[in-house]
């Protein structure tokens, strides 16, 4: 009898700690992303029905418990992917070339290159390609560590949708800006973007920290960032990561003008 209970035992000791082990398996699934460059052609493609997509990164960030970035393109007359809607991931959408319409909750309109999309949850959307040539847009998906506060990010302007040709451009020394917006989400307690040219070689400005995780993507030119100490070299398409609180700085890396959109959050 004493042998029938010690190996009852020793089979829940087992069972308990395979479920524990599984549980820790299963809530802690996705790496931290790393801070540095992702060049667009470093991306494996994905075929589709007349679309294409490239993972670029996924995992945490010290504000994310869930961080996703992919890009999609579609072809001259695919058709788009039924409405559907994200019910705890808030997502940033930035058209990289071609024409878009995208329709939230019954509002469509039309983006070019540099439109920018801030989807708030449990908004139903649906993008498509109007153009005769490829729309290829980058998808930045995530889930906020805190909780999600829907009530703020509408209070803060809902689902934005912005095209760059309908933002004023203000020139500066060193070349000039966009600012797109700064503001809260659902996700974000603050979420700002603005696009800088620098039209001659040298930094935008000397180095620093913040609190917020920083993105940076080339949008024309070339450039070089020093992250946390290391040097890394971008062109158009590539972004840099920048996690919170690491020491960063970017520069333009020919006499030639170069310009990126630049976004940061917590």
């Amino acid at each position: 009898m004493k042998t029938k209970f010690l190996l009852i035992a020793i089979a829940a000791f087992f069972l308990l700690s395979f479920t524990r082990v599984t549980k820790t398996n299963n809530n802690d699934q996705h790496s931290p992303v790393i801070s540095g460059v992702y060049k667009w052609e470093n991306h494996p493609v994905k075929k589709g029905d007349m679309r294409e997509s490239r993972k670029i990164l996924e995992g945490t960030s010290p504000h994310f418990k869930y961080f996703r970035i992919h890009a999609t393109t579609q072809f001259p007359g695919a058709k788009p992917n039924p409405g559907h809607a994200n019910e705890a991931k808030e997502e940033c959408i930035i058209v990289k070339e071609g024409t878009m319409k995208v329709v939230i909750e019954g509002k469509s309109k039309i983006l070019k290159a540099g439109g920018v999309i801030i989807l708030l949850p449990q908004q139903t959307h649906t993008i498509e390609n109007i153009g005769d040539t490829n729309l290829t847009y980058y998808v930045m998906q995530y889930e906020s560590r805190k909780n999600m506060d829907i009530e703020r990010g509408i209070a803060s302007g809902g689902s934005l949708m912005l095209n760059k040709d309908s933002l004023i451009f203000k020139e500066s020394k060193r070349g000039g800006g966009i600012k797109y917006f700064d503001r809260a989400t659902a996700m974000c307690e603050r979420f700002e973007m603005h696009i800088t040219q620098l039209n001659a070689k040298g930094p935008s400005h000397k180095p620093h920290t913040h609190v917020e995780t920083e993105i940076i993507l080339v949008m024309a030119g070339e450039t070089e960032m020093t992250i946390d100490g290391k040097e890394y070299k971008a062109g158009p398409g590539d972004f840099y990561l920048a996690n919170s609180q690491l020491l960063h700085g970017i520069r333009n890396a020919s006499d030639k003008p170069c310009s990126y959109l630049a976004f940061k959050w917590n």
